[in-house]
């Protein structure tokens, strides 16, 4: 047998392969060299580029006075392909920061620097170091490398001579890049522009590293970045800001406003704040599974809100295309680690919260990229549980990503929230204007003035009759949607119900249980559809009662309230009989809506022995009405009554925000109404005062 010892060799090409693919564009290219800027404790990177739209006259310069590197450091660092040089550093307790500034090191996988090979095929690279009198010169023409067969036999240049650029006790890098790799346009121009404009946080007051880009040429190149409009001009034209900080499973604060134009005279600037002991301040996926940021450390999430409604853009936007323009091309969410950015997140082409995808469902409720202007603030020296994809970008998506988008998406859901309720301020005042009224009332207006003023009595008679037919085809079409819609809303319930109850009695037969205790499980399933199948029935609107409604409702629950350990206070019992005009399946649907927001807050919040009050009342509250009172012991409503009821308004993460909008058509096609009533006014106990309290008004007869 012949063991022989072999080793890698490295073909020159991969350099090449490096500076191409691991650096897909020249706007990532020219961040890595500032970012090298920034690691080296500059406070200036200024980016010349000259005549860059004539590839072969054309070079691209950059300068800053960082601490520099010697020969030695050249020899040793800069030239060894995937140092840990600065991972050691970034390690070690002593030097993890940068000794002037006390920067966290950006730079960690040793290959930034090929961003210089993304640019140009002959660099030089011209630095000096405090502890060198001379300054050091490295020369590398890439088109040498590609005629190369080895990595070794790649001719490099490294040289020392009296210092031409950095005299004195002056440190610093100069990089000069020529024979450029391709011809630059203005569109490539303003990208890179666009790019070091958001290197640091628009939201964050600007620190002592300032990078700068200067286009200058024979071909008009000087005039490329003209007239790019900038985040404060853009920053005034928008209609709400927040800013909110993150912190473990919480918010720990948040601040919203609204802040309508000079010209909306008939709106009011408004503000929403509130810390980590508000009722929506725990962090939840839209899975209901709590989140912790404890890894990541503190994060916060400052942005900007915009309308693109072409009827509001008019009131107070005079160029409308380039507006809409620049939030096509900023608009997202960026993310940020000590202020420099960490790419692509907040791109055009990189929607990491899948913002587009969101806003399908709920189009009027949810930000598109476009209407958003965002940044995601960390701390590198905390958010270690972040890593840095070798290639620029992004995060690996692991279990630590995953939280802070969860995170983000869950306070950005909050935002939405708020801003969907100035949206509905500014289309009352300056949209289209609309009166929703009653149905009723809206045919009986229309019957009575078909009799006032139509004087044919046979064409009267025939308008009267095509009202009744439409009325009547319109009751039974908004019924069929109502009754359709709860039953549709309630199925989730069903079917989760019915998965834990199958889980068990597999889980019984598995173990041999007793075959009585496996009956009672499948009895009880079939009373759970039962139950639920009452949903779907046809059921007249007549006088019932009440008590056996409520009865039912509560035994279509009574798994959930078990599962969840949430104890009833049936109060409805003692009440005896309780008549009142409604139909079954709309009556059940509705307090089945209630028992499910009461059961979901209840978790959310963390209640300590939960429980749910049910009680059919008589109050001098309402008139001719007797009401069905659902009150439980959580955190209680946050928002006005108001804006709950209205659709597609939710602060669970999952929710449609129809449940108590839906609840609402039902009580006014039964002739009630849904009301939220305060506890002494319906004899609800002082253990409930602080919860959510809402009742279900019927009228007692026709």
């Amino acid at each position: 047998m012949k063991k022989e010892r072999i080793a890698f060799k490295t073909r020159a090409r991969l350099l090449c392969q490096l500076g191409e693919q691991l650096i897909k564009s020249e706007d990532i290219a020219l961040l890595e060299l500032i970012k090298n800027s920034y690691d080296a404790d500059a406070t200036y990177c200024n980016v010349l580029m000259e005549n860059v739209a004539d590839p072969k006259n054309g070079r691209i310069v950059i300068d800053d006075d960082g601490c520099g590197m010697s020969a030695e450091r050249i020899r040793h660092t800069w030239l060894e392909i995937g140092t840990n040089f600065k991972e050691s550093l970034a390690a070690d307790e002593a030097t993890k920061r940068t000794p002037k500034f006390k920067r966290m090191r950006l730079g960690e996988k040793g290959i930034g620097r090929f961003g210089v090979h993304r640019l140009g095929h002959k660099i030089d690279v011209y630095s000096k170091s405090a502890d060198s009198r001379l300054e050091a010169h490295l020369a590398i023409d890439w088109r040498s490398a590609e005629k190369a067969e080895m990595i070794e036999d790649v001719p490099v240049s490294l040289t020392e001579d009296i210092p031409h650029y950095f005299k004195g006790k002056k440190t610093g890098t100069l990089i000069v890049i020529t024979n450029l790799k391709g011809e630059w346009t203005r569109k490539m121009a303003r990208d890179v522009a666009r790019a070091i404009a958001t290197l640091n946080s628009p939201f964050e007051e600007q620190g002592e590293f300032v990078p700068t880009l200067k286009f200058t040429g024979q071909r008009g190149e000087g005039k490329w970045i003209d007239g790019i409009v900038t985040f404060d001009e853009i920053r005034a034209k928008s209609l709400g800001s927040f800013e909110i900080m993150l912190r473990g499973n919480r918010i720990k604060s948040f601040e919203y406003h609204f802040t309508p134009w000079k010209v909306m005279d008939k709106l009011q600037p408004r503000m929403v704040k509130w810390d980590s002991k508000h009722t929506e301040a725990r962090l939840i996926t839209e899975d209901d599974e709590e989140i912790d940021l404890s890894e990541i450390g503190e994060v916060s999430f400052k942005g900007l809100v915009f309308d693109l409604d072409t009827k509001i853009l008019k009131l107070g936007i005079q160029d409308v295309v380039g507006f809409k323009g620049y939030l096509q091309a900023n608009g997202g969410v960026r993310v940020y680690r000590d202020n420099m950015r960490v790419l692509n997140y907040g791109e055009p082409d990189d929607d990491w919260l899948d913002l587009n995808f969101r806003r399908v469902n709920q189009p009027t409720r949810k930000v598109s990229s476009n209407v958003i202007i965002a940044a995601v603030g960390l701390s590198r020296e905390s958010s270690g549980a972040l890593r840095e994809k070798a290639n620029r970008e992004g995060f690996l998506k692991n279990a630590a990503f995953m939280k802070l988008r969860n995170a983000i998406l869950y306070a950005l859901s909050k935002v939405e929230l708020e801003r969907s309720v100035d949206k509905d301020s500014i289309r009352a005042a300056y949209g289209k204007k609309a009166e929703i009224k009653n149905r009723h009332v809206t045919m009986d207006d229309l019957r009575a003035d078909v009799e006032t003023y139509v004087k044919n009595k046979v064409a009267r008679k025939k308008m009267l009759q095509c009202i009744d037919r439409v009325e009547d085809q319109f009751e039974e079409f908004a019924d069929s949607l109502i009754k359709s819609a709860g039953a549709g809303l309630n199925l989730s319930m069903v079917i989760h119900q019915m998965e834990k109850i199958i889980k068990n009695v597999k889980a019984m037969l598995r173990k041999r249980g007793h075959e009585s205790d496996v009956a009672k499980q499948i009895d009880s399933l079939a009373l759970l559809i039962e139950g639920y199948s009452i949903l779907i029935r046809e059921s007249d609107r007549k006088v019932r009662n009440l008590d056996e409604i409520v009865e039912q409702s509560v035994y279509n629950v009574g798994f959930r309230l078990s599962a969840h350990k949430i104890d009833l206070v049936d109060a409805y019992k003692k009440r005896g009989k309780c008549l009142a005009l409604c139909t079954e399946n709309h009556a059940i649907n509705a307090m089945l809506n209630l028992f499910d927001n009461s059961i979901w807050w209840l978790g959310y919040s963390k209640t300590e022995s939960p429980k749910i009050y049910v009680d059919i009342v008589e109050s001098k509250l309402y008139k001719d009405s007797i009401a069905i009172v659902v009150a439980d012991n959580g955190p209680g409503f946050s928002r006005d009554p108001e804006e709950m009821i209205k659709p597609f308004v939710t602060s669970k993460p999952n929710g449609m925000g129809i449940g108590l909008h839906l609840t609402n058509e039902i009580m006014l096609s039964l002739g009630g109404k849904l009301d939220f009533p305060a506890a002494k006014d319906v004899g609800v106990p002082k253990a409930f005062a602080n919860g959510a309290i809402v009742a279900l008004v019927f009228p007692k007869e026709a």
